[in-house]
């Protein structure tokens, strides 16, 4: 990607380390660039940043209301969580209402990041399941939706029914066509779109009105930041830190999104080197600059302005947001 605005630096006492780059969008509910930094055009695959799309045919198809989802259920749709018990246990019940099991899914297992929850199993001597998936909440969804469609068991497949609709709602929100599609970390097809069809997604979602399903996926996320990634994690910390008005949601890769509902904005953004802390330093800063986050709570110092230490716990630099951003 060429043309990347600085996001990130990284100070050692009085010396400029390095330098963390990448691209962001602020686009409004008419889909206008509102701001951007480095290439609004450049082409992306939004990773997990993705999932309240891939979450929209859950509900206008019907299948979501039929077995009765919940805001829960819906949060966890939209998840990439840590394998906590919390998130788990949730899946689990869901599952359970659709007489499936975890060989149904095709996410693939994975050991959680939750410590508690990776313990347990190390005690228990067990071996992570595919429940454990962070993305497991997406995947029970997309078997909520296949049962719904008649699709068969293989949801992941490019040309499955799940899959078609989900292609075809995210170049609906997006309003552009898609390029193509990787294949995500759950063996999914994650579909490309430039970096301001993202954010103009994102504002899509926060124009959203009462009923609909975006409205209705980003409320879920913001009344359950704990489900939609964890303690400890970008997501749910600096949720909480907004007192729940703005919904936001971190992809692999130096991706993230957020959805302001009452600025009827929405944000994309890219760390051109892929690395977690440059988004989420960005993120932070762009909140902090819409007004919506307090440079000064913890969540936010955390990211943006946050204290690097070493191995004796003696602070030796800084990682700040870039003065572009802010």
């Amino acid at each position: 990607m060429q043309f990347a605005a600085p996001f990130a630096e990284i100070w050692r006492g009085p010396f400029l380390e390095s330098v963390h780059s990448g691209h962001a969008v602020i686009c409004n509910s008419a889909g206008q660039v509102v701001e951007a930094w480095g290439n609004p055009s450049a082409e992306i695959l939004p990773r997990s940043s993705s999932k309240m799309i891939q979450a929209i045919p859950l509900l206008n198809s019907g299948a979501a209301d039929m077995m009765g989802l919940g805001t829960e259920q819906l949060a966890l749709a939209c998840a990439s969580h840590t394998g906590a018990s919390i998130h788990t246990d949730g899946v689990a019940k869901w599952l359970k209402t659709l007489n499936l099991s975890d060989d149904d899914f095709r996410c693939g297992p994975q050991e959680p990041s939750d410590q508690d929850a990776r313990d347990a199993l190390i005690r228990a001597h067990e071996r992570p399941c595919q429940i454990h998936n962070n993305c497991s909440g997406k995947h029970t969804g997309f078997l909520t939706l296949a049962r719904h469609l008649g699709g068969g068991p293989d949801y992941v497949d490019p040309t499955h029914p799940v899959q078609e609709a989900c292609l075809a709602t995210f170049e609906e929100v997006t309003q552009e066509t898609s390029p193509g599609f990787g294949i995500d970390g759950c063996s999914a097809p994650n579909y490309a779109c430039t970096l301001k069809g993202m954010a103009r997604a994102m504002a899509h979602f926060a124009a959203a009105p009462d009923g609909s399903a975006e409205k209705r996926l980003h409320e879920a996320m913001r009344l359950h930041p704990e489900l939609v990634a964890g303690e400890g994690r970008a997501c749910t910390e600096l949720m909480r830190a907004m007192d729940g008005k703005v919904a936001i949601k971190t992809g692999a890769e130096g991706f993230f999104i957020a959805i302001l509902p009452e600025q009827k904005l929405g944000i994309a953004l890219k760390a051109a080197c892929g690395t977690t802390r440059a988004a989420e330093c960005a993120i932070a800063a762009l909140l902090v600059k819409l007004g919506v986050l307090d440079a000064a709570h913890p969540a936010a110092m955390k990211r943006m302005n946050a204290a690097i230490t070493n191995r004796r716990g003696i602070q030796t630099g800084v990682m700040k947001a870039s003065a572009a951003l802010l």
